[in-house]
């Protein structure tokens, strides 16, 4: 199936895989290669971070993986389409730096930047993905085998694009609304905020 596409009004020119860019709900539940898995974490590896930190780490699990059950019942009931993903990935982040165990309050930021960078690779190679908050983050390092000091960030379903007449009707009619952003002025202020 071809990478599901959405209007995208843009109000300045962007480059073209920003553009094509979104968080689709229906998966093919095909397994991605090797290849694939191995170019989605080296993108995140490249991304830039606080002190060159690299603080974030992922943990994922295919279809066919023993451990894909697990990961799969941190999902919170309203995500339960994400399952059919071929890939399944959470992702952590240490709060403190491994030099010197100081709080690294960039964190956070410097996970979503990583987590940008795959899922904008993952666009690139044709694969969909999806991030979200709607998971037991409570449970996840258990769960996972995550050491506690590490702070989950977001799930991500990754794989092919699938059959939207697949999902629930109430998602199918997500799936196909028009995407939406606020316009940058109501985030972006020159000089002082307001």
């Amino acid at each position: 199936m071809d990478y599901p596409t959405k209007s995208t009004p843009l109000n300045a020119p962007i480059i073209n895989i920003l553009e094509r860019r979104w968080s689709p709900k229906a998966f093919s539940d095909t397994e991605l290669p090797l290849q694939y898995l191995e170019s989605l974490f080296e993108a995140a590896r490249w991304a830039p971070s606080c002190f060159n930190e690299q603080p974030w780490r992922y943990v994922y699990a295919q279809k066919s993986d023993p451990k894909r059950p697990a990961m799969e019942s941190l999902l919170d009931e309203s995500n339960g389409w994400a399952k059919q993903a071929g890939l399944l990935i959470v992702s952590f982040t240490s709060p403190t730096f491994a030099k010197n165990g100081k709080e690294n309050r960039h964190a956070m930021h410097d996970l979503g930047c990583a987590s940008g960078y795959l899922v904008l690779e993952a666009t690139a190679r044709g694969l969909i993905s999806h991030q979200m908050a709607g998971f037991s983050v409570d449970k996840a390092n258990e769960t996972l085998n995550v050491l506690k000091e590490f702070i989950p960030g977001s799930m991500i379903a990754i794989g092919y694009p699938g059959d939207p007449q697949a999902l629930p009707e109430k998602l199918r009619v997500r799936e196909a609304a028009p995407r939406t952003r606020n316009k940058s002025e109501t985030f972006s202020f020159k000089g002082l905020w307001m």
